[in-house]
């Protein structure tokens, strides 16, 4: 019995209780302690994953909806499209060349010097200040600095105005520096006209002796001096590119050094008005494909149809395929890709 009554009164000394009260908690505490600071770096590892996963799919919603107004905008151009085909029976001229912007008093088709944008803007609602006076190069500089979002991608990070070329300047402005532009092109079809930069002089481009460039196979809508009717069209109206987005460098988005970026929408025929079918659409982070359709958008770019409709074209859609789309009398009619 000695045993049990030393084993009581040891456990009444002070010593025995700082044991048994102090020492166990604090053991306890510890290793609670720890599982706590692994539980919450676990939960900052999760957190951060969900931060990133919510950010990718922010951006990717914000992206489907530019992309979705990118062709809402190309629809309502195709639409004004057959606005002014009803009005004048034929599709829009594309102008003259590059050294011309559009003038007022010239109506539309094969004697208005600006292109398509230029010929479109009364069925897209835009009026122009009269170009009529004794300042009328000035006038039309001062045009070629509006910014029209009717005309603009939302998902380019390009912004609305970017440096117009010093080499090309146009005859019927004065000096241009920085001018609005377009993100979208008409389609010229598969064969490249070449055509320059136009004209020296109204005078010049109204005489019958004029040397006009020989754009007699060009194949697409639109093109210099064109009057393409819907009658014209004879692979289908709901199978004929009309106007979709247009390749641009992204190295060259703000520096003018893109030569389909340095014009103003408002000019004549040129590589920033107008596209072929060369080659399938590309992404702006291809470099040497300029003369092509193409986007900053990650899938494909949108491109209308003759008939109002917008299809999102992937830039893995078969060469020939995007060709017949883009000539409207090869008589090999194709059904756009699903």
């Amino acid at each position: 019995m000695l045993p049990r009554k030393e084993g009581r009164e040891s456990m009444n000394k002070p010593e025995a209780l700082s044991s048994v009260v102090f020492d166990h908690p604090a053991s306890v505490m510890r290793s609670r302690s720890g599982v706590t600071l692994v539980e919450l770096l676990v939960v900052i590892a999760v957190a951060a994953i969900l931060i990133a996963l919510t950010s990718i799919a922010v951006q990717s919603t914000r992206e489907s909806a530019r992309r979705m107004e990118c062709q809402n905008r190309l629809r309502q151009l195709a639409i004004a499209s057959s606005h002014f085909v009803a009005t004048h029976r034929h599709f829009p001229s594309n102008g003259w060349g590059f050294h011309w912007v559009g003038q007022l008093d010239r109506g539309v088709g094969p004697s208005q010097p600006g292109g398509w944008a230029f010929q479109m803007l009364p069925f897209v609602e835009i009026s122009l200040e009269k170009d009529d006076g004794q300042n009328a190069d000035m006038v039309r500089a001062g045009w070629t600095k509006l910014s029209f979002s009717a005309f603009r991608c939302p998902s380019r990070p390009a912004g609305d105005w970017g440096p117009h070329s010093q080499v090309f300047q146009p005859i019927n402005t004065t000096p241009l520096t920085e001018i609005a532009r377009t993100d979208f092109a008409i389609c010229e079809g598969d064969f490249i006209t070449q055509t320059m930069r136009g004209p020296r002089s109204i005078s010049e481009g109204d005489s019958k002796t004029y040397h006009w460039t020989d754009v007699s196979r060009a194949t697409g809508v639109s093109f210099q001096r064109s009057a393409v009717r819907p009658s014209q069209v004879v692979d289908g109206l709901s199978s004929t590119y009309l106007i979709g987005e247009k390749h641009v460098s992204n190295e060259h988005y703000f520096d003018g050094k893109d030569l389909g970026y340095d014009q103003s929408l408002l000019s004549g025929v040129d590589l920033d008005l107008n596209r072929w079918v060369i080659s399938p659409p590309a992404r702006d982070d291809t470099a040497g494909v300029g003369r092509t359709f193409g986007s900053s958008h990650s899938k494909g770019c949108n491109i209308s149809q003759c008939d109002g409709s917008v299809r999102l074209i992937s830039y893995g859609i078969d060469g020939i395929t995007h060709a017949r789309l883009g000539n409207r009398q090869d008589g090999k009619s194709v059904s756009l890709p699903k």
